[in-house]
């Protein structure tokens, strides 16, 4: 009994001597983007780790370890608020310069966000960022002298690698706004070598430079610009995967994580729903085109391809998020279940479950393929088409277009899945590989937040960070090297021409004198 309250006393300082305070940084309005970040400043949380949270989703409930330090406002809602007509119109790289970027930055005119940049007494051991569009917050991290971490919620975008030196070699990697699948053929290398300079110049140089003014303006003149703050990121968590995202060269201050947001804590199954999936002995069907798409406001004939191809699949049941059912026609197929939110991992990993149809979000591919479910893709923006086709190469999927879309490649996709066994068999193999790990994402996560702060800022940065663009390239040592075959050359040409002509003179002098004999 005596040694009880030693064993307690001990586990206590263990959990409190040795945390760490963690700052995190996360303004963007995208739900689905938070959900990374969350899950991982909650993880860091159990830990033992104290973590404050600057964001637009404070938690409904308290959290042990968890604060909630500043909640910003919702300039854009954008949880189930993104109709058809909106999505057409969506470009990605606008979005991640400017609404996710450049405004964003707006908010360290806030006199809450200023404070942050105080001296804390105990200080911050460290600042996490999303490494998206709004990198000007990196300046809390550089006032107040501590590692900067950051959160990629997707594979990384193309302005992103060169903030770590991560290597890109665009000859078998494409970046992840474009859907090359295989091996590329030249006019592919070349429309991913132009893509990815584009993207790189219009976002470093087109659009957020202006970040340079808002961080002066708030933080003093004196302050380095974005380009210079972020690239003193010490450590990037990336959300991908070598069994979904392929073979790539990684410095270690890249790490994948990918998965780390799966995590069912909390979810639990409203009691009709979780009769309804039960009674489905039969399988069903999930369609949800996740957090921020309005279903219901798509195409009269894409709706009506949806009705007649998952009618037809009865008593197979169809469970379809929509967060305005009454907006829907009105003709529902009778094997088909709405509802406008649903807990997605308890979904996927129920045992009736045979195929998810789904708009190829990076978060539901990866719990998809976590619970071994195949796919039907029908990607809508951004990423996603990248999200299917990595996975159509993987045998777990097929793809359809939402314009092109018809009521016999909607049926044949259906039973294809449904019923040709090589997709569920790809997607339990899938599974398995992913889940194959020495860590688990959010350990893995953790750890080498640790690590960088056990053992400095600098402990994972790549040599290559103290380099020029030409000098990684070797274009210094090519131009010396060609300067010098060029002077060998040169000198041998000269050298010869010299000894030809010595050759050429003794010949000569050599026939005068044999003719004067």
């Amino acid at each position: 009994m005596r040694v009880l309250p030693l064993i307690f006393f001990w586990f206590l300082c263990a959990v409190i001597c040795h945390g760490y305070r963690l700052l995190g940084l996360f303004p963007f309005e995208g739900r689905s983007h938070f959900i990374v970040s969350e899950q991982l400043m909650k993880g860091l949380a159990r830990k033992g780790h104290q973590v404050d949270v600057v964001s637009k989703f404070p938690l409904k409930k308290p959290y042990p370890n968890y604060t909630n330090i500043v909640t910003l406002p919702m300039d854009v809602v954008l949880a189930n608020n993104m109709s058809y007509d909106f999505i057409q119109q969506l470009n990605t790289l606008e979005i991640s310069a400017i609404m996710a970027g450049n405004n964003l930055c707006e908010y360290l005119e806030n006199v809450a966000i200023k404070e942050l940049a105080q001296p804390k007494n105990p200080p911050y051991d460290a600042v996490l960022i999303e490494v998206f569009g709004a990198h000007c917050f990196s300046v809390i991290a550089h006032i107040l002298k501590v590692p900067l971490i950051g959160i990629s919620t997707t594979s990384l975008y193309p302005w992103l690698p060169p903030l770590i030196s991560q290597p890109e070699n665009l000859a078998f990697v494409p970046n992840n706004l474009l859907s090359f699948k295989g091996r590329m053929n030249f006019w592919q290398r070349l429309y991913n070598s132009v893509h990815t300079f584009y993207n790189k110049w219009y976002f470093n140089y087109l659009t957020t430079q202006k970040q340079d003014e808002i961080i002066r303006e708030h933080f003093g003149p004196n302050m380095p610009s974005v380009r210079e703050l972020e690239r003193k990121l010490s450590l990037v968590l990336i959300n991908s995967h070598i069994a979904l995202n392929g073979i790539q060269p990684r410095t270690p201050a890249a790490v994948d994580v990918g998965g780390l947001h799966v995590q069912d804590e909390n979810q639990t199954l409203q009691p009709e729903l979780k009769k309804w999936l039960d009674d489905s002995k039969d399988g069903f069907v999930y369609f949800t085109f996740g957090s921020m798409v309005l279903i219901e406001t798509f195409p009269s004939e894409f709706l009506r391809v949806v009705y007649a191809s998952l009618g037809k699949i009865a008593p197979v049941n169809v469970l379809m998020k929509v967060p305005n059912p009454e907006k829907l026609p009105h003709d529902l197929p009778e094997n088909i279940y709405t509802l406008p939110w649903m807990p997605q991992s308890k979904i996927l990993k129920h045992p009736n479950i045979k195929a998810f149809i789904t708009h190829g979000g990076l978060l539901s591919t990866q719990e998809a393929i976590m619970y071994g479910v195949p796919l039907i893709g029908i990607p809508l923006f951004a990423e996603q088409f990248m999200n299917i086709d990595a996975c159509v190469a993987r045998n777990i999927a097929l793809r359809l277009d939402v314009h092109t879309i018809t009521e016999k490649d909607m049926n044949a996709v259906l039973n294809a899945i449904l019923w040709n066994p090589l997709y569920k068999e790809a997607a339990q193999n899938l599974s398995r590989r992913f889940l194959d790990r020495p860590l688990n994402a959010l350990d893995t996560a953790i750890y080498w937040i640790e690590y960088v702060i056990k053992h400095g800022e600098d402990s994972l940065r790549s040599p290559a960070m103290e380099l020029t663009w030409w000098q990684l390239s070797l274009l210094d040592v090519i131009g010396f090297l060609l300067v010098c075959t060029i002077i060998a050359i040169t000198t041998l040409l000269i050298l010869a021409r010299f000894i030809l002509k010595i050759i050429c003179r003794n010949y000569n002098n050599l026939s005068s004198a044999k003719k004067t004999n």
